[in-house]
């Protein structure tokens, strides 16, 4: 617990270019600085220090193809696209807008981007003013969007010097009640709170945090502990990924009275909304009707498709259809088997 933070504003940091002591600069700023001080230093200054600036033509068709093979470049794999707006994932695992590339505060001959390592820029920085008596966490952040909410915030894309994350898991709060999920992601909320006094046109790149206790202090702590694996992460695909998925599961289904169906009941409006689904799509020939599970089947509900062509066309058509059905009834948590009727296809429903 903390008794206040102050947030104060580095000013006079003046232009970064490649090469730059970005330790020296900050203490001819900031010579108030003092120990136990969290520095969040804006990842572009970062990476005009360490010259990570691409020359681009200033303007045309030619510059819309320059920014486009740099994003590509630093794309590890496209999340997401929406009109001019492309969502990537980064090979350092970010998931940002055009891969965290800016041509703000720079000049029109070169877009910024990200540092190659945020974490290690922040040892060295970290180090750099050690070496000069100081010790002082240090944030590298970026402005980055948040899913399902409007507006921006800064993150800590790096971090050394200050424990990224205060678990308080196993902790039992004032009610009595025990914490079993609670992380606070700390970097990512003094990066946010460092944003409100740098400002995105003021040229004021670094602030400081002041009276954050920097307990738990590990040399080993870095901001690669925020980033959510695979495995863990239940929004991970993108549109385009998702819906390739999707579609490779609608690809295998099962078939045939071997395979089980949970017997669990069918939600009569969820039938309606995958029939509404393929409504406007199926063969005009196509009749759908209700029709009774078979005991035991471990269906609640059943279906039967039959055709009024009765041409091969005919039963192409129909079979193409009860996949199309089984397909929307998916979509809607409900398994299906498809099983051959004297007269065209029975479907047995389950909920799953």
């Amino acid at each position: 617990m903390t008794d206040g933070l102050e947030i104060l504003p580095v000013r006079g940091i003046g232009e970064i270019v490649a090469g730059d002591d970005l330790a020296e600069v900050i203490t001819a700023a900031a010579p108030w600085l003092a120990d136990g001080d969290v520095l969040v230093v804006t990842s572009k200054i970062v990476s005009k220090a360490e010259g990570r600036l691409v020359e681009v033509p200033v303007d045309g068709e030619e510059r819309d193809q320059a920014r486009a093979a740099v994003l590509e470049s630093e794309t590890a794999r496209v999340v997401a696209r929406r009109g001019p707006t492309t969502i990537v994932q980064t090979h350092h695992g970010f998931v940002m807008a055009a891969a965290g590339i800016d041509n703000s505060n720079v000049d029109r001959s070169h877009v910024v981007l990200l540092p190659t390592d945020p974490d290690a820029s922040a040892r060295r920085l970290r180090d750099d003013l050690l070496k000069r008596g100081l010790d002082v966490g240090v944030i590298v952040s970026d402005t980055m969007g948040r899913a399902w909410r409007n507006g921006q915030t800064d993150v800590a894309l790096g971090a050394a010097g200050i424990e990224p994350i205060r678990d308080h898991r196993g902790e039992t709060d004032p009610y009595g009640n025990e914490l079993e999920i609670t992380q606070i992601a700390v970097i990512d909320e003094l990066a946010a709170a460092g944003e409100l006094v740098k400002g995105k046109i003021d040229q004021t790149p670094v602030a400081v945090v002041r009276g954050y206790p920097r307990s738990g202090i590990r040399d080993t702590d870095d901001a690669s502990v925020l980033l959510r694996d695979a495995a863990s992460d239940m929004f991970g695909l993108g549109t385009a990924e998702a819906r390739a998925d999707g579609l490779r599961q609608a690809a295998q289904l099962p078939d045939g009275p071997e395979a089980a169906l949970p017997g669990n009941p069918v939600d009569p409006a969820a039938v309606d909304r995958a029939a509404a689904a393929v409504a406007d799509y199926l063969s005009r020939a196509t009749t759908v009707a209700p029709a009774e599970a078979v005991p035991g089947s471990g269906a609640t509900a059943a279906f039967h498709l039959s055709t009024l062509d009765k041409s091969p066309t005919g039963f192409m058509h129909l079979g193409a259809d009860a996949h199309r059905f089984r397909a929307a009834l998916a979509a809607e948590s409900i398994a299906t088997l498809s099983l051959p009727h004297e007269d065209g296809i029975r479907l047995e429903l389950s909920g799953t």
